[in-house]
């Protein structure tokens, strides 16, 4: 693998540079005095943003964006082989990366790189220690998969300390990376257009664990089934959190308000270490902050300035994000594209005041509906009403035989009233028509679905 020497920067290009984690890593190159360019189908506040801060950007990808005095060519997932960049790349010879390559070796250079992982919840926790950090003062480098307004968008670069980022499982990126301290919030089934099966990831889980070196530290939920498989025999220190018998650090006494938002005592093993309030709702995020206060504990970071960092911390764009209200009904963006992630988010909003909740879903990729379809039907049915969209395909092209209306079939034979319209204008035109003063109205998922919502209300 060709690697990068941070002393002596030289040009380097990126395929799909308007994406949220790519366009971060392309600023903390800018910032280190690289030459940077990079190529995006379109024109975006990212992009826009990177070419004021000195790169310089294309917009659609052609081979002569390849030019010369590039010396190393960054890709992402997405990208393949008969991309007419990758392909002049390839042919010019030019040593290339992914984009996981390019953070792993990023990391190296921070005296203590934090990898956030788990099948949910990485970019709230990852948010969470950010805020943490900010509290301390202690100048973090952030890369987050979201916009966080405390940093005014999806990257800050800070100082050689603390290097906090996601680490995404998907195609075992999370593998090439290099951190000290790792946590594991959850692992589930998904992406299962590249993993085999749970056993599989669990086992590139198992790889990440393993990463870490003998001065390291996991951070590891308890809950998560059979955990010692993933922590058995490993040469770091290992942090249990969560419930169950092997968990140091758990939450007792948990109280939430009006708005599903949780308050709760922080307790390692039977000490309470002090008493936690929440902007964000749900048991979910209750997970992540306890998770993101084990890591403040281990750094030894005041009580203080742990309860200010949570406290200032009121969510990132797209989770349980609270868009407006129009007619009396309030509307909210999430995320949430997995069962399990649907049903920590449809039990948060069925704690906050609401006469009808509303979820319109959009499912993502054809292999993950048909593999968890049931679960997808569950999840949903905790709603009391379901609009559902077209399939949003993403990278795939085999619909696998089935549409939304399959899941609209599954959800109605549960008893939850369940709607499917093929266009984004029909589904605004219908909810206009029944949504009344005091419903709550999810738009959820991880395509384009917040248009919706924000077409609505007029935005």
């Amino acid at each position: 693998m060709y690697k990068i020497d941070f002393e002596n920067p030289v040009r380097i290009h990126f395929i799909g540079i308007g994406g949220i984690s790519m366009s971060g890593l392309a600023a903390i190159l800018l910032d280190r005095g690289f030459p940077v360019s990079g190529s995006d189908r379109a024109e975006s506040e990212l992009t826009v943003w990177l070419e004021q801060s000195g790169a310089k950007i294309f917009y659609g990808q052609r081979a002569s964006n390849i030019e010369d005095g590039i010396g190393v060519v960054v890709y992402t997932a997405a990208i393949h082989p008969d991309n007419p960049e990758y392909a002049a790349a390839v042919s010019a010879g030019i040593p290339m990366l992914t984009r996981a390559e390019l953070l792993g070796q990023l990391m190296t250079n921070y005296q203590l790189p934090i990898a956030i992982s788990g099948t949910h919840g990485k970019t709230t926790t990852t948010s969470m220690v950010s805020h943490i950090l900010l509290a301390q003062d202690a100048d973090p480098t952030i890369s987050v998969g979201g916009i966080l307004p405390a940093i005014g968008g999806n990257i800050r670069v800070g100082g050689s300390r603390y290097f906090v980022t996601e680490a995404c499982e998907y195609t075992n990126s999370f593998l090439d990376f290099f951190p000290k301290i790792s946590l594991i919030l959850n692992i589930d089934a998904d992406h299962l257009d590249f993993f085999k099966d749970l056993d599989d990831i669990r086992h590139s889980f198992r790889l990440f664990a393993q990463k870490l070196p003998e001065d390291g530290i996991l951070i590891i939920n308890s809950a998560i089934p059979d955990v010692e498989e993933i922590t058995r025999d490993l040469s770091c220190r290992v942090v249990y959190y969560g419930e169950g018998p092997l968990a140091s650090y758990h939450a007792e006494n948990i109280v939430y308000d009006e708005h599903a938002c949780g308050s709760f005592d922080l307790v390692r093993d039977n000490e309470v270490l002090g008493r936690y309030e929440l902007k964000v709702p749900g048991s979910h995020n209750i997970d992540n902050a306890v998770a993101s206060l084990t890591l403040g504990h281990l750094l030894e970071i005041p009580e203080e300035t742990l309860r200010q960092g949570l406290l200032e911390f009121t969510g990132t764009d797209r989770r349980f994000q609270h868009k407006g209200e129009i007619g009396g009904v309030t509307v909210i963006d999430d995320y949430a594209h997995h069962p399990t992630e649907i049903t920590a988010t449809l039990n948060a909003a069925k704690q906050c005041p609401h006469n009808t909740l509303w979820c319109v879903f959009q499912p993502h990729t054809y292999t993950r509906t048909k593999a968890l379809m049931d679960d997808f039907a569950k999840a949903l049915a905790l709603a009391d009403k379901v609009v559902l969209a077209d399939i949003y395909a993403a990278r795939e092209t085999d619909t696998l035989g089935i549409s939304s209306r399959t899941l609209q079939e599954h959800i109605l034979t549960l008893g939850t009233d369940a709607y499917y319209f093929p266009s984004f204008d029909e589904i605004e035109t219908f909810l206009l028509e029944k949504c009344v003063q005091g419903d709550l109205l999810i738009t959820m998922g991880a395509g384009d679905i917040v248009k919706v919502g924000e077409k609505l209300l007029g935005k």
